[in-house]
């Protein structure tokens, strides 16, 4: 079992930077891919970024693409998202997700998930 917890979100103006952060509660969490997901209100959660176990290889939405940044510490469980030039569209609720197998933007693929972090970007 992994428990996610994630935590930094909060408001922040258009054009501005925001870090996000997701811990794991895991022993075994460098055996995760780990991905960022999304859920804005009246919308389905959708791909943001994921990150390989030994982070040799990430993928990205391409909404967000060039803006946002995904790393990860297995020294530390925890799996980053760096958001950049962000806009109000990015609004929604940020979700941490684990899984075994690579398959970067596919939901059913991530065996565990977090509780979300709100996101806000307004003026």
């Amino acid at each position: 079992q992994v428990q996610l917890v994630e935590s930094g979100g909060g408001l922040v103006q258009p054009g501005g930077s925001l870090r996000v952060s997701c811990a794991a509660s895991s022993r075994t969490f460098l055996i995760y891919a780990m991905g960022w997901f999304r859920q804005a209100p009246g919308k389905e959660r959708e791909f943001v970024a994921a990150i390989t176990w030994s982070g040799s290889s990430t993928n990205y939405a391409d909404s967000v693409k060039g803006r946002f940044t995904i790393s990860r510490d297995n020294a530390k469980n925890t799996v980053y998202l760096q958001m950049n030039a962000l806009k109000p569209e990015d609004t929604a609720v940020y979700y941490c997700a684990a899984g075994t197998t690579w398959s970067p933007s596919l939901k059913r693929d991530y065996d565990y998930w977090g509780q979300g972090t709100q996101v806000t970007v307004s003026s």
